[in-house]
């Protein structure tokens, strides 16, 4: 076996699939987890799932995508669940989404 290789590869696509719609589900009930947030603890949020998702040969265009992982269009997400981002957030977004170059 390749000492290099990622188990992670050997993942049964019905497994990840499941996996991926249960983070989605979760992060519609949790919609108190800011995307801003998210960005500056992880590097990634809602919004970018959307695009692993387009990346991944989902036909929709932006809109659409953000639709199936927002559970709403975006316009009304943000209306009713994103709040201002302060500052500090955009500061810690920043510096979180460096590291994502460093990959």
């Amino acid at each position: 076996m390749n000492s290099n290789a990622d188990p992670l590869d050997s993942l049964d696509d019905a497994h990840a699939a499941a996996a991926f719609r249960r983070l989605v589900r979760h992060l519609r009930h949790r919609h108190d987890a800011q995307n801003i947030e998210l960005m500056g603890l992880a590097g990634f949020c809602r919004n970018c799932l959307a695009d692993w998702i387009r990346d991944a040969g989902y036909p929709g265009d932006k809109e659409a995508a953000r639709e199936v992982i927002h559970g709403m269009p975006s316009a009304e997400w943000k209306a009713t669940r994103q709040t201002p981002a302060t500052e500090e957030q955009l500061a810690r977004m920043e510096a979180s989404i460096a590291k994502n170059a460093q990959e």
